[in-house]
């Protein structure tokens, strides 16, 4: 009897159906398209501080985004040392109105910038501010002969009340010129000590004339404003909108 329970015993151990199985499927690393980049990218867009216009969907490409702090980013991107010595500790909200809120390092086209964006960052009311837009990368991040070639320019911002701030150079959208790669425009934001009677040119949107060679660093000593409070910046290379800007400054 307990010769056949043995054998009984092994014959079931070796029917198929109490055999356990693994089935292990290995799928092939599939490259990671721009539809697809582009859709991650639409997701995240949204960081701002929800004092601009709501979000529309758009096209904007989120190339590189790594670091946790606009600090980080900036020494990532080389924002620090090419035009400034020290990043802020804050973000400035920077909103298009296309809906897009800037983060920092994505990929924007000149056309989805050619108008003023939304900015703010943590003002106080009492305080006066200025707020600056450059490109270091002009004509191109290989030969920055002419850096930086600044496209806005506000001084006693109250608050962060833009509208009502002193603006030196109007604003003038992305405009890099063919074949020179991404360029990187950098927003920062200064607090003043008081009140400033800049003796700066009023420079137009419909001139290039006294742009380049334009060095926010110095700008900021040369009015005592210290180290940067906030800031932000996207990329940005040549489309079918610049030559229509070209256009525009009398190129």
């Amino acid at each position: 009897m307990s010769l056949l329970r043995m054998r009984f015993g092994h014959n079931v151990l070796r029917l198929p159906f109490l055999i356990p199985t693994f089935n292990i499927i290995i799928k092939p690393v599939v490259p990671l398209t721009a539809a697809k980049y582009n859709a991650i990218a639409i997701k995240s867009t949204k960081i701002c501080c929800g004092a601009c216009s709501p979000p529309l969907q758009s096209r904007a490409t989120l190339r590189h985004y790594s670091s946790s702090t606009i600090a980080g980013d900036m020494e990532e991107h080389c924002v620090v040392p090419d035009v400034i010595p020290k990043a802020p500790k804050e973000s400035a909200c920077v909103e298009y109105a296309c809906g897009i809120s800037v983060r920092p390092g994505m990929v924007l086209t000149p056309t989805q910038v050619k108008d003023p964006p939304c900015v703010k960052w943590k003002a106080d009311a009492k305080l006066f501010y200025t707020l600056c837009m450059t490109d270091p990368d002009a004509p191109s991040r290989k030969d920055p002969k002419f850096r930086e070639w600044h496209h806005w320019l506000v001084g006693n911002i109250p608050g962060n009340a833009i509208v009502k701030g002193d603006e030196l150079s109007a604003y003038i959208g992305s405009g890099p010129p063919k074949d020179t790669g991404l360029h990187r425009y950098i927003f920062l934001v200064y607090e003043q000590k008081c009140k400033v009677n800049f003796d700066e040119k009023r420079l137009p949107n419909n001139s290039g004339d006294g742009r380049g060679g334009f060095k926010i660093a110095e700008f900021a000593k040369k009015y005592n404003l210290c180290d940067p409070i906030a800031g932000n910046f996207f990329q940005a290379e040549y489309d079918d909108y610049v030559p229509i800007l070209y256009k525009q400054l009398g190129a």
